[in-house]
């Protein structure tokens, strides 16, 4: 049943009508919103505004589009969960176990963490055990930093608005700058990496799986303890899991 129109605030309706754009759009210019809502371009501009203002939309650097703001995305809930998904991802986890020999999870964005959806266990009798349902900064690691190359630069800064990071290790990038410097090269290679970042000791590695928007991607990774997760041991294990997150879809 659509809303009763007499108790509908227009205004209300129009703005929430907007941010359910954002759940297949990555970026939305006024225009394009105020057509898609069928209502005018200074309507869509100040809702676009308003939802700016309050974080659920932010404006890119050319100030012409707009995408999902920080508040929506920690609001969505993150892929991998669904019944249809989890069954889709089996496949993947097990082809990409085989094929590492290595504990493989798969992880969502949340806001500015990440959080396992999924996972098998190595047979190893030294190795990392799956955290399905744990969460760790993003920036701290692989399938984070996967997740937050997917996502533009100022996605990324209206997450992390202050230049100092956190440090959940040692070896964490702390600084928003050098984030952004790696981002940029894990877009150019199509594999993240984590050495001791999240956890002193495991060394890990993501590719990208499939999804359209930042609300259904998600990350596979590989983890090892650091023995066995060496530069070519890492760069190997990229190559076999995106093999396997082949099995998927196109990213």
């Amino acid at each position: 049943m659509g809303p009763n129109r007499g108790y509908t605030i227009e205004s209300l309706d129009t703005g929430l009508r907007l941010m359910r754009l954002f759940l297949t759009h990555d970026t939305l210019t006024v225009s394009e919103a105020a057509e898609l809502l069928s209502v005018g371009r200074s309507t869509a501009h100040r809702v676009l505004s308003t939802l700016e203002g309050r974080g659920f939309a932010i404006r890119d650097f050319s100030g012409r589009g707009y995408s999902a703001g920080p508040e929506l995305v920690r609001l969505g809930r993150p892929a991998g969960f669904g019944t249809d998904v989890r069954e889709r991802l089996g496949t993947v986890l097990e082809d990409a176990l085989l094929r590492t020999g290595e504990t493989v999870q798969s992880a969502a964005l949340m806001g500015d963490r990440i959080i396992v959806t999924d996972g098998r266990a190595s047979s190893h009798p030294v190795r990392v055990m799956p955290e399905v349902g744990g969460t760790r900064p993003a920036h701290a690691t692989s399938g984070g930093k996967m997740l937050l190359a997917r996502m533009t630069t100022e996605q990324v800064c209206a997450l992390y608005p202050r230049e100092e990071l956190p440090a959940a290790t040692p070896d964490t990038i702390t600084s928003r700058s050098a984030l952004l410097a790696e981002l940029d090269g894990i877009r150019s290679r199509g594999y993240a990496l984590s050495r001791g970042e999240s956890v002193r000791g495991m060394h890990t590695v993501a590719v990208p799986l499939a999804g359209s928007s930042w609300r259904d991607r998600l990350a596979l990774m590989a983890s090892a303890p650091a023995d066995r997760g060496d530069e070519a041991a890492l760069v190997r294990r990229a190559g076999e899991l995106h093999l396997s997150a082949a099995l998927l879809g196109t990213a």
